[in-house]
């Protein structure tokens, strides 16, 4: 056997995600693009902000010595505190640049984060439904996953959550607005998670870290409002990108960001940017630090989404679909009209549809679909998703 069986074994589970991207691909070359309806991956075609090209064509051009050079494995001490402006007014608490450390992404930023955390068997509680790759970016650092639901409209269930701690249990990962269903946490739900974990952190006599992922945060709809972690424990840790508000994903440039007064400080943050050192990452793109720190105040054209959000929320409803509109990110979450939802994947991809089945997030009996396509695929596949609901009522 050539590759190790842990790695066979995960490549037979991985990301239904790109699997249906692959799938999709296949089907334009078959039928041609304008035919095939492709929701399956979050990859946000919205253009960056026009400041973004001035930025990069200004840096770009500088030709000053070093520009691309090694620095502190956390990042450019500046760039981290253009952000730590920024985030203590969107976070409610006085963040430092030295609370900060820039990442290749917010995936990066996770693994740095498990690498720096986690004893081999200590435990991550992941809410259901959530996004896939969580599973394996703690898996990658010896931790296990424990997977609590969340209620029956994807609210954090502080209940369920208590039940599920042990001595183990090392942090709790949450992520809103939420890939897959776009729900987004109330703080008073943060809040009471957060005196949750600083009370059985006390019972069993350690610290239970709160995590949050949040790359979607100004893609929000309607009045609501992205609360923050920061706010709910001292022992928590913010993660994000430019991935999705400035769709930047294949820069991979993101960062994190520790509560002022977290548990052992020092000792975490010098952890931390050993990770981002010897994890191969070394430090965060010099080009793309130097472009984010201009752009603070920058973000794509949220206008587009909202316009996108009550197109594909009608075409559902007119088709008979059960689904909870979305407060944030760019996802819709609908239940499926068969129980196996991995069947009505299919069914869909007879009409051209590529949508990844709920199971893939933990959360079977759903199907997600990615609005981040142009107007002309969402508006072009209404009559497809009738057509697949009338062959599911069939069955």
């Amino acid at each position: 056997m050539s590759i190790s069986t842990k790695m066979r074994g995960f490549a037979e589970r991985s990301s239904w995600i790109r699997k249906m991207f692959e799938e999709g691909a296949k089907m334009k070359a078959q039928y041609g693009a304008e035919n095939v309806f492709d929701f399956s991956l979050g990859n946000p075609d919205v253009p960056p902000p026009a400041e973004f090209t001035r930025v990069i064509q200004e840096i770009v051009s500088d030709e000053t010595p070093g520009m691309h050079a090694y620095m502190p494995n956390g990042g450019y001490p500046w760039v981290r505190e253009a952000l730590a402006g920024k985030m203590s007014k969107e976070q409610g608490v006085e963040i430092f640049h030295g609370d900060m450390l820039m990442t290749c992404g917010a995936a990066g930023a996770l693994n740095v984060v498990m690498k720096a955390l986690l004893n081999p068997g200590e435990e991550v509680i992941l809410l259901a439904p959530y996004f896939v790759e969580y599973n394996f970016y703690v898996d990658n650092h010896g931790g296990v996953s424990k997977v609590v639901q969340t209620d029956d409209e994807f609210n954090i269930d502080t209940a369920a959550i208590e039940e599920a701690i042990t001595e183990k249990t090392k942090a709790v990962l949450i992520n809103s607005p939420n890939n897959p269903t776009g729900q987004v946490y109330s703080q008073e739900s943060m809040n009471k998670l957060g005196r949750l974990l600083d009370k059985k952190g006390a019972e069993l006599k350690t610290t239970i870290y709160l995590l949050m992922d949040e790359p979607y945060r100004k893609i929000i709809f309607d009045d609501n409002v992205v609360g923050s972690i920061l706010q709910s424990t001292n022992n928590s840790i913010v993660l994000s990108s430019y991935s999705k508000d400035l769709s930047l994903p294949g820069e991979r440039i993101g960062y994190l960001a520790v509560h002022p007064d977290i548990t052992d400080k020092s000792a975490l943050l010098d952890a931390m940017t050993l990770a981002n050192r010897i994890l191969g990452f070394v430090n965060a793109p010099a080009l793309m630090q130097r472009v984010v720190a201009e752009l603070q105040d920058a973000s794509v054209d949220n206008s587009i989404y909202v316009k996108r959000r009550e197109t594909f929320c009608k075409i559902l409803t007119d088709a008979g679909y059960d689904f909870i509109p979305p407060k944030g990110a760019f996802y819709l979450f609908p239940k499926s009209p068969i129980e196996d939802d991995v069947k009505f994947c299919a069914i869909l991809q007879e009409e051209k549809i590529l949508a990844v089945p709920g199971r893939g997030f933990g959360a079977p009996g759903y199907f997600r679909l990615a609005f981040c396509v142009s107007d002309a695929v969402i508006a072009g596949s209404a009559q497809a998703f009738k057509n697949a609901m009338a062959k599911a009522k069939e069955i």
